[in-house]
């Protein structure tokens, strides 16, 4: 009758302790990217703390997120 407790106990850790390295069980959204191009001006160097969000939109009206020598930022398009 050990034996099999034992057997239990063992067989629910390992599944306790696999399950979250299975990773999660909700749906993977696919979440549009837009593909940034290069800027025509040389921006100066104040504006590359206006950063573009990990999706490459800008949070700001009338911005376009565009990458420089500092990286993608964003920029009036005025």
């Amino acid at each position: 009758m050990n034996f099999w407790v034992l057997l239990l106990i063992v067989f629910i850790f390992e599944v306790v302790m696999l399950l979250p390295v299975q990773g999660n069980f909700r749906p993977e959204y696919s979440i549009k990217i837009k593909e940034t191009e290069q800027c025509w001006v040389q921006p100066s160097f104040k504006y590359c703390r206006n950063r573009c969000t990990k999706i490459n939109t800008c949070l700001y009206p009338n911005f376009t997120c565009c990458w420089t020598y500092c990286g993608n930022i964003c920029l009036n398009d005025e």
